[in-house]
């Protein structure tokens, strides 16, 4: 433990013992934005940048409980059930209730997130689960050949050009591909049964076909236990005098990844613009 950790318990010991119980607090995590490497330089949700926010949060003495603001369409799988597992084990190890509260949009990865808490809190129109798995890409092949472009590409190992793009796709590489997905959206139903387990209530075919749905009906599905906003809630939770705490994490916005030093020197330029582009089109996927 550091010391500032250890003058932090000192300090709220003595604020009890002269000032009695203080009211009940509540730290705010936002987690707002695509997960993972998609988006990457405009504010991505990843492992490595909450990882130390989330252990100082539950280490914070006088925390009573931590509420996870989630808006997010998605993104990387790996780095959603990362986060998720990180929470849950602080969770377990402070003994602090989890409560997360989705707004927008808490939708595949998103979801998961939203999974790290011991209750799920939505608003009647917040759009929710699409439980599924989904990878996308553009095929040039044709181009080429009317541009008269030979492309060489040299390889050791028969499979290291799958789903080249500037080839024809192959028939084994869909199979290839359905495989791997198929893979991750088993893991990904796991971990939703591992959260939710009885309050599932909807057909197994309809809960992980990755489709979405509003907040009321996520709730009657069993996806989601209730309706409602994170400041009512907390206070029928917690008193009306309840403290929120929101807790800052690291983000890289755009405006630093275009005109930091370190993206100056590398040229990534067009690579922000780009990851900007992506994001803003995972947000409109869901109509935001």
């Amino acid at each position: 433990m550091t010391l500032t950790r250890l003058w932090r318990k000192f300090w709220h010991g003595l604020r009890v013992r002269h000032f009695g119980t203080p009211a009940p607090l509540v730290a705010v995590l936002r987690l707002t934005g695509p997960i993972g490497q998609t988006g990457r330089g405009t504010g991505a949700i990843t492992f490595d940048a909450l990882a130390r926010p989330l252990e100082r949060l539950f280490d914070h003495p006088g925390v009573t409980a931590v509420a996870l603001a989630i808006n997010s369409p998605g993104g990387a799988p790996v780095q959603s059930a990362l986060i998720l597992r990180h929470i849950r084990d602080l969770a377990t190890e402070h003994q602090i209730p989890v409560i997360a509260f989705c707004e927008d949009v808490a939708a595949s990865g998103g979801y998961m997130l939203a999974l790290a808490g011991d209750e799920i809190i939505v608003h009647e129109a917040s759009l929710v689960g699409s439980i599924g798995v989904i990878s996308g890409g553009f095929g040039f092949a044709q181009a080429l050949d009317r541009l008269g472009i030979e492309r060489r590409v040299y390889t050791a190992g028969e499979n290291k050009v799958r789903l080249d793009p500037f080839q024809p796709e192959k028939p084994g590489d869909r199979t290839w591909i359905a495989g791997l997905q198929d893979e991750i959206h088993t893991i990904f139903k796991d971990i939703v049964r591992e959260r939710r387990g009885d309050k599932l209530t909807g057909d197994p075919a309809d809960l992980f076909s990755g489709d979405v749905w509003t907040g009321r009906r996520a709730v009657a599905l069993g996806l989601a236990d209730g309706v409602g906003a994170m400041m009512p809630t907390l206070k029928q939770r917690y008193g009306p005098k309840v403290r929120v705490r929101p807790v800052r994490w690291r983000k890289t916005g755009l405006l630093s990844a275009l005109t930091g030093e370190a993206s100056l020197r590398t040229g990534r330029h067009a690579a922000a613009a780009l990851a900007a582009l992506e994001e803003r089109l995972m947000w409109q996927r869901w109509g935001l």
